[in-house]
């Protein structure tokens, strides 16, 4: 069971490092900024489904009928997928809201979006850097 979680880390960690390193920057050199900004608006739901999923498939995997005791790598997977789960549910809709008050005029908008999207990309750095710990300490 652990070698099948940690390929469903490992496929994880490919979609969370694919996605603002290869995907981003091609949408954002190829479509005008409006355009773009859409474009993302529409994957990152998938994007954070992909992540949940996996998470929560790698967090049965790694607990693998331990009991109520979580192991490390499980409760790092659990913590990747309620905190994903949240940003989803409640940060990327403040963040969008913020956005486009910004693109109406509404400058201290363009504040409350730089403050979400920082977060947000806070999150993720912090979720890679524990789905690697677990992979390779």
């Amino acid at each position: 069971m652990i070698e099948l979680a940690n390929a469903v880390v490992l496929l994880l960690l490919g979609g969370m490092l694919f996605f603002p390193i290869v995907v981003a920057p091609i949408v954002f050199t190829s479509l005008p900024e409006v355009e773009a900004g859409q474009f993302l608006r529409s994957m990152f739901p998938r994007y954070y489904v992909f992540m949940i999923t996996l998470s929560a498939l790698a967090f049965a995997l790694y607990q693998g009928g331990v009991g109520l005791v979580l192991s490390v790598p499980a409760t790092v997977c659990l913590a990747v997928a309620l905190s994903t789960l949240w940003v989803r549910q409640s940060l990327v809709p403040k963040i969008n809201d913020a956005r486009d008050a910004q693109l109406a005029g509404d400058a201290a908008a363009g504040t409350r979006f730089d403050r979400g999207h920082k977060l947000s990309v806070l999150i993720n750095m912090l979720q890679l850097v524990g789905l690697l710990v677990i992979l390779f300490a």
